[in-house]
């Protein structure tokens, strides 16, 4: 026991380190290494008497904890003596691990919603020993001769007791089954849908909105963030395809030469315009909008509802800001979420705290701190919604005052794809 509970360390250890370097380096996968995609549960086996285990190490998601709405529990298997309570993870809320009736009795179902730390592995029933399953973390569960409630960060928790780890910590990576992914900021990164929550279609295409402004729309450089993204799906053989109304500033035909074979399948769709607020994306959302933007009248048209989108990328607020509208801004932002959830229930709605804006730097500051709690807000009530964090991606070097350079759009293209890369087929 004592042996790997040091390789877990270790190997949390070495996925934070992994995290840290990833905005810099630019690595495809998302930070911390493989995704665990939910983790395998491996069901504990009869444990008897034995050491109780220790508490997992728990791993945080920066500005928020890892695992959004993090109700601590699972079912507590049989208990020895008695089964202890988690203690409580940073960030979320508090649960409990269930308490055990002595000797063979059974424990009872711990309460909460299963956070997004990954599958909880099952107890053994205890026989003899003590119960008590130590400081358990987040989501782990405390049965049989217990042991830790395993890690309560971005992967999947370990079981206690004899029984074997729940799955692979991936800190910082792609949370466990419960339908979050890590951002590469380790900001808040989980939602808290069912443990089945897989918004792309097993076979086809997954098809992407980009929906946002002229950071969206590629300023700089053709196809934007676009075709950067496009390029890390198509080198790992991902089946994505963009929708929107909007086809305006293609990539270069160099950039789609490069992209080999695979340039047949690009498609430079979108919801990017320039100079355009929250608001008035959310009006092409709702079907409120009367603009004409790219040759595209988007009277009557609902962009949402009409292409059924499995994952919305949503990077706004920048033109808010410059407009002095900073007001009500992370409000409207909510909006907005609600009504893309609305129209796409099944769908994974990833909100980027927006890009450096030299101007509007305080505003800026205010604006992106304010969006974790947003989007907590519709997690906790079950939507599929996470955060990436754009912001930290970039530095002044990749783009002038207010948009990215090819460099910097690249660096969009990478948080975009650690974020989403778990939800792939």
């Amino acid at each position: 026991m004592e042996t790997r509970f040091r390789i877990l360390q270790c190997a949390v250890f070495a996925a934070a380190l992994a995290g840290c370097s990833s905005a810099s380096d630019n690595p495809v996968a998302g930070s911390g290494g493989t995704p665990a995609g939910g983790g395998t549960s491996t069901a504990g086996g009869s444990g008897s008497g034995g050491k109780p285990g220790t508490g997992g190490a728990s791993a945080t998601g920066g500005s928020s904890s890892a695992g959004g709405s993090s109700s601590a529990g699972g079912s507590s298997a049989t208990g020895g003596s008695s089964s202890a309570g988690g203690a409580t993870g940073s960030g979320g809320k508090t649960g409990s691990g269930g308490s055990g009736s002595g000797g063979s009795g059974a424990g009872g179902s711990g309460g909460g919603t299963m956070p997004a730390g990954g599958n909880s592995g099952s107890g053994g029933a205890g026989s003899g020993g003590a119960g008590s399953g130590g400081a358990t973390g987040a989501g782990g569960v405390a049965g049989g001769t217990t042991g830790s409630g395993g890690a309560a960060g971005g992967g999947s928790t370990g079981t206690g007791g004899a029984a074997g780890a729940g799955g692979t910590t991936a800190a910082g990576g792609s949370s466990g089954a419960d339908g979050g992914a890590k951002d590469a900021g380790s900001d808040l990164g989980s939602d808290t849908g069912s443990t089945t929550f897989d918004p792309c279609p097993a076979t086809g295409d997954c098809k992407i909105l980009p929906l946002g402004d002229s950071i969206t729309w590629g300023i700089n450089y053709g196809g934007g963030y676009r075709i950067k993204l496009f390029t890390h799906t198509a080198a790992d053989q991902k089946n994505v395809t963009f929708v929107g109304y909007d086809t305006g500033n293609p990539p270069t035909s160099t950039a789609l030469s490069n992209l080999g074979s695979a340039s047949s399948k690009w498609v430079g769709k979108h919801e990017g315009h320039s100079g355009w607020t929250i608001q008035q994306d959310d009006d092409l959302v709702t079907g409120k909008s009367t603009a004409t933007n790219d040759g595209v009248n988007y009277t009557g048209k609902k962009v949402v509802a009409d292409f059924g989108p499995n994952i919305v990328l949503v990077h706004l607020g920048t033109n808010d800001l410059n407009l002095g509208q900073a007001s009500g801004a992370p409000e409207r932002l909510g909006t907005l979420i609600d009504h893309i959830v609305a129209d796409a229930p099944d769908a994974l709605v990833v909100v980027a705290k927006i890009i450096p804006l030299p101007a509007q730097a305080a505003g800026v500051t205010t604006f992106n701190n304010a969006i974790p709690g947003v989007v907590q807000q519709r997690t906790s009530a079950g939507k599929h919604v996470i955060v990436v964090d754009q912001f930290s991606a970039l530095t002044s070097s990749d783009m002038d005052t207010v948009h990215p350079y090819e460099s910097g759009y690249e660096k969009m293209a990478v948080v975009w794809y650690n974020a989403i890369k778990p939800y792939l087929h």
